[in-house]
């Protein structure tokens, strides 16, 4: 099997207030937020244009579901078709069907403690 975590691709948190948030980061800390919130861009060892994504979500967002966490982490991975079949065969909660899209394909599991994780695989050049 490839590596199977990469990099960090993002850290998901709930706010009370999203966009006042974002707004908060922009003027005390000078972070270029969006709708979204920021994205970092870096290069891994082979020089490589990566990213990895900061946003704010609404207290309410179902999206992090089933956890009940204020968080959700997504990791960067290799080959999550057959990451998510290793990961089940070992055991491990997966939640939901992949999913896919121009900047990459998705995939989410539980970690022991019930948070849950977006798994990754990018196509960063989506966002050149």
């Amino acid at each position: 099997m490839k590596k199977r975590v990469t990099g960090l691709g993002g850290f998901f948190f709930k706010s009370e207030d999203p966009n006042a948030l974002k707004n908060w980061y922009k003027e005390r800390l000078g972070i270029p937020t969006d709708q979204y919130g920021w994205t970092f861009w870096w290069k891994d060892k082979e020089g490589k244009d990566c990213s990895t994504q900061w946003s704010p979500f609404k207290q309410d967002t179902q999206y992090f579901q089933p956890s009940e966490k204020q968080f959700m982490m997504n990791f960067r991975v290799e080959n999550l078709v057959e990451l998510l079949t290793a990961l089940k065969e070992e055991g491990v909660t997966v939640v939901g069907e992949i999913e896919e899209y121009d900047y990459g394909k998705f995939g989410w599991i539980l970690d022991p403690e019930g948070n849950k994780l977006e798994l990754w695989e990018p196509v960063d050049s989506a966002f050149l």
